[in-house]
């Protein structure tokens, strides 16, 4: 899923909340799973892929987009104060 596709996508589900269609929780769901659908298929033309960190509770699932997996690294430890031991994986 492209960029345009995902925002497309949110726009419709926030219309749909508008609308009274669907509650609060529905639509969080669905554009969770937009940006997790995003996530995953993510191309960048700069290089850059997601990866997702591995490890304790408190950073298991962040989802960083970097460079190389070392810079997905440093992103993650910027982003957590005094995080634990972690790996990383790429998304796609």
């Amino acid at each position: 899923m492209d960029r345009i596709s995902a925002l497309r996508n949110v726009e419709q589900a926030l219309r749909e909340f508008e609308r009274g269609e669907t509650d609060l929780a529905a639509t969080e769901r669905r554009v969770a799973t937009i940006l997790r659908t995003y996530a995953t298929e993510f191309e960048s033309e700069e290089g850059k892929s997601a990866y997702r960190a591995t490890g304790p509770d408190r950073v298991d699932g962040v989802v960083v987009v970097a460079a190389s997996p070392s810079a997905a690294h440093e992103r993650i430890r910027g982003l957590m104060d005094d995080p634990p031991a972690f790996d990383v994986e790429p998304l796609n």
